[in-house]
């Protein structure tokens, strides 16, 4: 066979292409003991090669593609969702980073791995991995499994679609209006305006760039250069993103006015009034106030009707971070946490903190609904956002998103709300706060145990004073052993496996433990593990 005929390789290195008389053909196939002609096949099953590259049929072998999902899949069933939730299990399997890198196989190869081999990395990827749906997993504001959200983001997954435009991601931009629109129901708008994005964070920036723009609109064209020196003020407890944010667009960090709070963590609103008065003194231009609804740490709840008579007296645009307590609006009980809210401008909320919709699922709400999301954040582009399309382009919503390729979050609310109803979301919330209630009067009972402050929300923070300082007096000698104590602690947990609980120094205070309650499967039980498991940890320090 000359060079000439001989053209490509197909699947497996076993059939040739041959080009006879002007015609592809499959034609002989390659043995141990030379090359056998195979009976000639019409022009139009034949093979067609470009650059090297054979394009009939597939390359992909569907059949054991699909096996590998389902034995993931049942893989996935059995080690995350029934044994990871399991309380006699461990929370996590602890290997230092070194460890961990000799224990995984990390390296990427020039040729493929089998699928049993794949099905062992994803055994050790689960093995070592920190079981965040784990009943007793009360690190971050996240936690628990919803199974409704689960199989929301198995489809998601599955489809892999984008939510741009309604051609594309029909069924999932009509969920995603639906969401918002019962959302913006529950802060108490009568209309409104939003957009799933990824993360609080970039909510809070979504907000903060909204405010701008509508303070001074010709900075979309013209950028910063005529602009006066822009403030903002948010509480001392805000989230750190406010100076993430200030930082990404160009307002500066430097211009982000800390506004001091009271002993519970509150912003005070004189103070902020004082603030204001200070920075238009001083010639700079005040355009946005952001309070804090669930601070990261104390849970605090700024006063929103106070903060919001000052930004009408100011006409300064009211952003509220919701993202930690948002969910309090589902509850008739503690929905006054968040009194004053229907008076913002824009809110955060992410219900994949409390309401477990799944990492990530974070909403913008907006009460403008004069197309402001759209006229600060449109491009236009010709080749996406068509003006004579067929159906209604309003629906092609994703023009006034920072992003082009976004993920369909709001389907793996929408599911769990569908599922629980929103009798169902409101006890999710009040058996948390329940649950915290009952933490706080074990731990007001338990020697060695001590309350920075009486939560109202789900963040119950708290000292364990070993032993040894019990008799001792509070001055700097003990304050700095006791700030060893909860990092110690946490090691320890955390080698064991038994529990994750999150600790930090905050504002002068020692480095304490911040307990946070989300998870329905959480029980009294495991409240009582909590203060046993720290008890039986440090005891001997």
């Amino acid at each position: 066979m000359s060079p000439e005929q001989r053209i490509g390789l197909c699947l497996q290195g076993r059939t040739w292409c041959v080009r006879m008389g002007g015609c592809w053909a499959e034609t002989v196939t390659a043995t141990s003991g030379g090359i056998d002609q195979q009976e000639m096949v019409s022009s139009k099953k034949s093979a067609v090669l470009v650059d090297g590259v054979i394009l009939n049929g597939p390359t992909t072998d569907a059949k054991a593609g699909e096996k590998f999902v389902e034995e993931a899949c049942r893989l996935i069933m059995e080690e995350v969702v029934l044994k990871a939730t399991d309380v006699n299990e461990k929370v996590c399997e602890w290997r230092s980073p070194e460890q961990l890198k000799q224990l995984l196989d990390l390296e990427m190869r020039d040729t493929g791995e089998p699928h049993h081999r794949l099905l062992e990395l994803c055994q050790d990827v689960i093995r070592y991995s920190v079981k965040t749906n784990h009943p007793r997993f009360f690190n971050q504001l996240y936690a628990g499994l919803d199974y409704y959200s689960l199989v929301a983001r198995f489809m998601i997954e599955a489809l892999n679609p984008s939510v741009y435009t309604y051609e594309v991601s029909p069924v999932f931009l009509l969920v995603e209006e639906a969401v918002l629109k019962k959302m913006i129901e529950f802060i108490g708008w009568k209309e409104g305006d939003g957009i799933f994005n990824p993360g609080g964070s970039v909510s809070n920036m979504y907000a903060m760039n909204l405010a701008r723009y509508k303070y001074c609109p010709d900075i979309k064209e013209k950028g910063l250069s005529g602009l006066p020196r822009l403030i903002l003020f948010t509480s001392a407890e805000c989230h750190y993103s406010m100076k993430k944010a200030a930082s990404f667009l160009g307002i500066g960090t430097d211009n982000v006015c800390f506004v001091e709070t009271d002993g519970r963590g509150k912003m005070i609103p004189d103070e902020l009034e004082r603030q204001i008065w200070q920075a238009r003194k001083e010639g700079a231009a005040p355009f946005l106030v952001c309070a804090t609804s669930g601070t990261t740490v104390l849970g605090a709840f700024d006063p929103l009707d106070e903060i919001a008579d000052i930004c009408e007296r100011h006409g300064l645009w009211l952003h509220v971070d919701a993202s930690w307590g948002g969910s309090a609006l589902l509850s008739r009980k503690h929905r006054k946490l968040l009194h004053g809210v229907h008076r913002a401008d824009s809110v955060a909320w992410n219900p994949h903190k409390m309401l477990m919709a799944g990492i990530q699922c974070c909403a913008l709400l907006v009460k403008d609904k004069s197309d402001l999301l759209k006229k600060c954040y449109s491009a236009k582009a010709s080749y996406l956002f068509q003006q004579d399309k067929f159906y209604d382009v309003s629906y092609d919503t994703g023009d006034k998103s920072i992003q082009c390729s976004r993920r369909p979050d709001a389907f793996k609310f929408w599911m769990t709300w569908k599922a629980l109803g929103t009798s169902g979301l409101e006890e999710r919330v009040n058996r948390a706060l329940a649950l915290s209630r009952y933490l706080v009067e074990e731990i007001k009972k338990r020697e060695g145990f001590k309350l920075l402050l009486e939560p109202e929300y789900a963040n119950i923070c708290f000292w364990y004073i070993p032993p040894s300082l019990r008799e001792m007096e509070e001055g700097p000698e003990f304050w700095a052993k006791l700030n060893l104590v909860a990092p110690a602690i946490k090691e320890r947990m955390m080698k064991k496996g038994s529990l994750m609980l999150s600790y930090q120094p905050h504002r002068g205070k020692v480095n304490f433990f911040r307990q946070v309650v989300i998870s329905p499967q959480v029980s009294r039980e495991d409240m009582d593990f909590l203060l046993d498991e720290i008890d039986l940890l440090g005891r001997d320090m």
